[in-house]
């Protein structure tokens, strides 16, 4: 086993787990290790960051109201953040035509890791199920990846 290459792939798909895989022939690795690496690296920074997401999101919320606090003080007006991004109404667009499902499939693969599992702990943290389904996803997303990259190119 190459393990400088299951590494690579494992700190990759901690990241950004979409294109974790590509490196994987290159390397020298089987289509199971790098579909192993992939998994693997992507569960580990999904738990820390869903579990850890309510911590997480309340620290950015009470940094962004001490920034405020600061700009008011000193006369400056703060900037209003946009709620209706573009980021955001794909991720609502994703949520409303494939539910739960879908959102725990493709928010960490298309997003990023840690964010895809924050919106996701956002929309449905209290639910039992979610976090399965996350881990499902990223079963099925490193297979379907790992194939498109050994077998089609």
């Amino acid at each position: 086993m190459n393990w400088t290459g299951f590494w690579s792939i494992y700190f990759l798909a901690m990241v950004k787990f979409s294109v974790s895989t590509v490196p994987g022939p290159r390397l020298g690795m089987t289509f199971f290790e790098t579909a192993l690496a992939s998994f693997a690296g992507a569960t580990t920074c999904a738990l820390v960051c869903y579990f850890a997401s309510d911590a997480i999101l309340l620290y950015m919320k009470k940094r962004a109201q001490k920034k405020q606090v600061l700009l008011e003080s000193q006369g400056i007006p703060p900037k209003v953040k946009r709620k209706f991004t573009r980021m955001n109404k794909m991720v609502i667009r994703i949520k409303m035509k494939f539910g739960q499902v879908g959102i725990c499939f493709f928010a960490p693969f298309f997003l990023s890791v840690p964010i895809g599992s924050m919106v996701v702990a956002k929309f449905y943290g209290k639910r039992w199920e979610t976090f399965p389904l996350i881990v499902l996803g990223f079963v099925v997303n490193a297979s379907l990846t790992s194939i498109i990259v050994y077998f089609v190119f």
